[in-house]
């Protein structure tokens, strides 16, 4: 059975490269869109990169908490969720997300397949000053890192194989529709008014309502003291989750604007509040 399992991420590599060869997304030219601006374009990728480091930085916070021999299997499971979340947004979660609406629930999974029309595509709605390449992949970032936070519910408890298989079914039929609804024009809570800035109801509502479900299956943990691997990572993983989350909340606001800097300022004195 292991020895089966490990031709699994082969197979799925070989899928991925022979759908990029079926169904190319190569531009014959790339059009500069006036309205896209240099400056909120040159944020966002900084941000982009900010929102990234949070998954290495969760890495280190939670592999410091867990016990001596569980620090490289919890850390590889933030690790893990970068590879994986990019392979499934790039061929069919960016178009789940955001997609033509059906029923305002879920994308259609054609309209961005493997990319299609991203990187010459016209801007997203609401991000019309950059281009929509940069927003698809800020986003990317946010569904990397939903669920990479529920690992700590269940840190040294389940086996990776059985991780794997989690993640990808969350992002495909929890993440998906939860942020097609939410951040879609035509999504069904956002047409009510819901208004999720920066992933308060997809990211972290998601990702603790899944925590809770995974630490009520799991039930209690057996042991009686629990020893932190090593602190000095807790610290540094808190560091690069500090630093990460300017990317993380003033990115939200799309632009190099007001509204991001009143979101970086509402973050650092968050952070430093409940430090």
């Amino acid at each position: 059975g292991g020895r089966k399992l490990m031709l699994v991420p082969g197979l799925v590599l070989t899928v991925v490269i022979l759908l990029s060869l079926f169904a190319p997304n190569l531009s014959s030219a790339l059009h500069t869109n006036p309205a896209v601006s240099a400056a909120d374009t040159a944020w966002m990728l900084t941000a982009t990169a900010l929102v990234l480091i949070m998954t290495p930085g969760l890495a280190f916070f939670y592999g410091g908490m867990v016990n001596k021999k569980n620090v490289i299997s919890t850390m590889l499971q933030s690790i893990i969720s970068m590879v994986l979340m990019t392979l499934i947004w790039v061929i069919i979660g960016f178009s789940l997300s955001f997609g033509d609406s059906i029923g305002g629930i879920i994308g259609d999974p054609r309209t961005f397949f493997m990319m299609r029309g991203v990187l010459e595509g016209d801007p997203w709605s609401l991000a019309p000053t950059i281009p929509l390449v940069v927003f698809a992949l800020f986003q990317l970032k946010f569904a990397i890192i939903t669920p990479a936070l529920i690992t700590g519910a269940f840190a040294g408890r389940i086996r990776f194989t059985s991780y794997i298989l989690f993640i990808c079914l969350f992002s495909l039929f929890i993440y998906a529709p939860l942020a097609h609804a939410a951040w879609h024009p035509n999504g069904i809570l956002f047409k009510y008014g819901v208004l999720d800035f920066a992933g308060g109801t997809v990211v972290h509502m998601s990702a603790g309502w899944a925590a809770l479900a995974g630490a009520i299956y799991l039930k209690k943990r057996n042991a009686a003291d629990h020893n932190p691997a090593r602190i000095t990572y807790v610290m540094i993983g808190t560091g690069l989750l500090w630093f990460g989350w300017f990317g993380f909340n003033a990115g939200s606001s799309f632009a190099a604007n007001n509204v991001a800097a009143t979101a970086l300022a509402t973050t650092t004195t968050a952070s430093a509040s409940a430090a």
